[in-house]
Parts: structure tokens; sequence; C-alpha cells
């Protein structure tokens, strides 16, 4: 049972009003933005239940209601049932993949009468709570393979059953989960790693078309390959102490590559990067040496990622030519810049991008906006929502908008550390987590900056599991945090 003294103070009195009054802030903003994004001269009335404005007052009364709830119950609950929450939600999550209804070619709704839930909303704070609960555990140790594979397959289940349902972009948000396990101890080579694979990704494909000067070369597969001598010679400073080895491995690949470009350039004209590939192949031998007779497995370590640097390459460029279908395939090139389609895959990003940039510096201010008026930006009150507040509220309101998500972040960063069991400190970093990826790809893909993979803006979109689901996964915590100076008998 949970005491107090006259030197912990009470539940409420414990409670982060800064977090909450951040809270309340983004709600009302968001609810701005969904009257300018839903609003029709035919249904004037934004109060009106008929209208999206309307409703989006329901959901955000609901989860104040919810989010009440949950501060009155003990914090204990959370810890104690949360391999039960997550064990339900994986059901519900399963199940729907088998849901004859698809809404928008995703079978992840169900369909109660006028009711819909997408329990992959929902799933999310269930996660967080079960990878809590299974890190806080007596014994837990991130750096033995066994339990980092357990941690990773809670998150990774969910992760699978949510691509299953055709909803990848929100399976692409359990990704987040990773910072926290950097902050918990993952190598910092797990995480360098996943960021060489986007940049690989990225480059190779962008410019895999472009020439390389006058060569044959593709300036794509060009600069992968040189990034990947790069990466492992640097890898061979951090991870090895070893700089001279560094540093030779660096000058003998790269002086190598030099001159036999310049050879193709002035000479010869061929493709360089089967000169790269055998360099590289001899700097993965040369790894595997080193690890062998000075019995280093860091110097294994770096040749597995070089060698698995390649392979991803390859596969993935193999995977974006022969196996994506063609509109999977359209978008990426149109997101990387490979074509050019504004009427077509690129038009939700192209009409944003117009909208923002046409509300100037303080925007034309509420129920203004024009693109949003005439319908020209799809899901312009859900995924793409944040083009009404530029359009509306300009750069000023953009600004302030981010600034308020900034102070989020930050806020949950100093509640995450001030936890005194790491059961608390875990859940607080993956909600941080999950809310900046979230903030970070959407506001991006308005932008044109990331990809469109369709994933609400926190506590803006409308709909009701998603205001419902941040609720819940914020609020968990500022329970968990106000029971911090309880004395537990």
């Amino acid at each position: 049972m949970a005491q107090k003294t006259d030197k912990q103070p009470g539940v409420l009195r414990s409670l982060d009003w800064w977090t909450i009054g951040i809270y309340v802030a983004l709600l009302v903003f968001g609810w701005l933005s969904v009257c300018g994004a839903s609003y029709s001269y035919e249904e004037p009335d934004i109060f009106s239940l008929s209208t999206r404005s309307g409703m989006q007052i329901v959901w955000i009364g609901s989860s104040l209601m919810l989010g009440l709830v949950i501060l009155l119950l003990d914090d204990r609950y959370y810890d104690r049932f949360s391999y039960i929450i997550y064990g339900f939600l994986l059901f519900l999550l399963f199940a729907t993949i088998f849901n004859p209804v698809q809404i928008k070619g995703s079978r992840s709704w169900i369909v109660l009468g006028p009711l819909r839930v997408q329990p992959a909303e929902f799933a999310k704070f269930a996660t967080a709570l079960a990878i809590s609960k299974f890190m806080s555990t007596f014994g837990f140790n991130i750096h033995r393979m066994k339990d980092f594979a357990m941690a990773c397959g809670i998150v990774l289940v969910p992760m699978l059953f949510i691509v299953l349902q055709k909803e990848t972009g929100s399976a692409l948000v359990y990704l987040s989960f990773f910072l926290m396990f950097y902050r918990e101890g993952m190598p910092g080579s797990i995480l360098f790693t996943g960021v060489a694979m986007v940049i690989y990704f990225v480059v190779g494909i962008r410019y895999e078309s472009v020439p390389l000067f006058d060569t044959p070369t593709s300036v794509g597969k060009f600069v992968v390959l040189l990034l990947i001598q790069i990466f492992s010679s640097a890898m061979v400073y951090v991870y090895c102490n070893n700089k001279k080895k560094a540093l030779n491995m660096l000058g003998y690949s790269t002086g190598a590559t030099l001159a036999f470009l310049l050879f193709s350039e002035y000479v010869i004209p061929f493709d360089l990067v089967w000169v790269q590939l055998i360099i590289c192949a001899a700097l993965i031998g040369y790894l595997l040496f080193q690890g062998m007779s000075l019995r280093l497995n860091n110097y294994l370590f770096i040749a597995l990622f070089s060698l698995g640097s390649i392979i991803f390459f390859y596969s993935a460029s193999h995977v974006l030519n022969s196996v994506m279908k063609e509109y999977q395939r359209d978008r990426i090139n149109v997101l990387l810049g490979v074509t050019e389609d504004p009427k077509g895959i690129g038009y939700n990003v192209h009409q944003s991008e117009i909208a923002i940039g046409s509300g100037g510096l303080r925007g034309k201010g509420f129920l203004n906006g024009t693109q949003t008026k005439l319908k020209f930006v799809p899901e312009q009150d859900t995924d793409f929502i944040f083009c009404t507040v530029g359009e509306e509220e300009g750069f000023l309101g953009c600004s302030a908008v981010l600034l308020l998500f900034l102070g989020l972040i930050l806020r949950l960063i100093h509640l995450a550390e001030r936890q005194p069991f790491k059961f608390g400190r875990v859940y607080g970093y993956c909600v941080l987590s999950i809310f900046l990826f979230h903030v970070f790809i959407n506001v991006g893909m308005v932008l044109g900056l990331t990809p469109v993979i369709g994933i609400p803006l926190p506590f803006f979109s409308y709909g009701g599991s998603s205001l419902w689901g941040f609720t819940i996964l914020l609020f968990i915590f500022l329970r968990i945090d106000a029971g911090r100076n309880l004395i537990r008998t």
C-alpha cells in the first residue's frame, strides 16, 4: 500500500503540470487545425457532431476523461498487468489480420457499428509497458545476446502483425524503441549500422543512374562503396583503438580508388565499381586476419559490418527494382527525387508544400486557407494536417507548434531521468521515442523531407484511436512519475 508522509507529497501535487499544460495546448492547437482542415461553407457550425471538428471535441473530451481515470489508478497496476495488456493487444492485432473489412487498403481497423478502432494505436503503449517490465526484471543485461534478442522480440512481434495488416507506416514506428535500447546500453555500433543502412539506400538509389564524370561508373554505387571503406576504417579507430591501422586502411583504400578513378577518366573508361568491390574484399580479408591473429572480436564484427553493408545495398537495390510493386517503387523514387510526378504519386506532398508556402510568415488566418478549403490536399485533417497549420498560421504558427513538441520532448527526458526505478525510466524513454518518431516523420513527410508512410501527428490528426492511444501512452507515464515519491509498504 502506498503511504504519504509530510515529506512525501500526494499524487496530484506530484503530477508534472508543465507536461499536462503542454498536452492541453497541443489539444487546443490540434482542434483548431482540424477545424481549418475540415471546415465547409455548407456546414458552418464547427461544433456540430455531423462535422469532423465537432466529433474531435468528443474525442478530446473522452481523452481527458481517460487521462483522469489513468491518474486515479495505482501506478503499480501498470507494472503488474503489463504482460496481460500486451498479450491482449497482441491477440487483437493478430485477429485483425483476418479482418474482412478493408479501409483504404488496410485491415487494421475493427468496426463496431459506427465506431472504428485501430488496435495498432493502442499496441504502442502495451509494447512499451511489456518491454519496460521485461528490462526491469532482476538479472536482465542488455549486453547479453539472449536478453537483447528477447527484448527485440517483444518489439518485433507486434510490428510483424501490423505489417500483415498492410499498415507498414504504423509498423515502422516500432523502430523508435531502438532509441530507448541505446539509452539503456545497447552498443552504439548497432544504432550506427542502422543509420549507415539508411544512408546506403538513399544515396545509392538516388544517384544510381548518374554517371561519375565521363566514366561508366554509377555515382550511387561508387559513393556507397567508398563510404563502406571509410566507415570500416573509422570503426577500427573507434572500436579497436588502433589509429595507425585505421589510417593505413583508409589511405590504401582511398588512394587505390583515386588512382583507378584517374585511370578510368583519362586513359581507358571502365566501371570502377569492380575495383571498389575488390578493395572492399581485401579490407574484409585483412580485418578477418587481424581478428583471428590477435583474437579480437571487434575486427571480426567490423568485417561482418563491411560484408553486410555490401550485401544489404545490392539486395535493397534488387528488392526495389525487382520485388516491390510498381506503385511502391514509384513512391520511393518520387521521394528520393529520382522521378518527378507532381500530379501522380507525389501529388500529396506537392500540394502540402504549396499550402505551407502560401501561408507566408503569419498565415492567412483561421478558416481562411484556400488550399485546404478547396480540398487540394488529400488527408489534410489526418496525416497531412500540419500543412493546415502552415497555411492558416504561417511560419510563426508552425514554429509555435514545433516549440510545443520540443518542450514536450525535453520535459519527457527530464521526467525519465528522475525515475527512481528502471521500469519508469525505460517506459519514459519509450514514450519519448514514439513521440519523437511521429513528429519527425509526420512533419518531414508534409515538407517532402521524409517518406510518406501515413502516420498521424500526435494530438493534431483527426481520429479517436490515435488521440486515445497517445493520451494513454503519455498519462500512464505521468502517473508512474507522480508515484515516484510515495513510500511503499
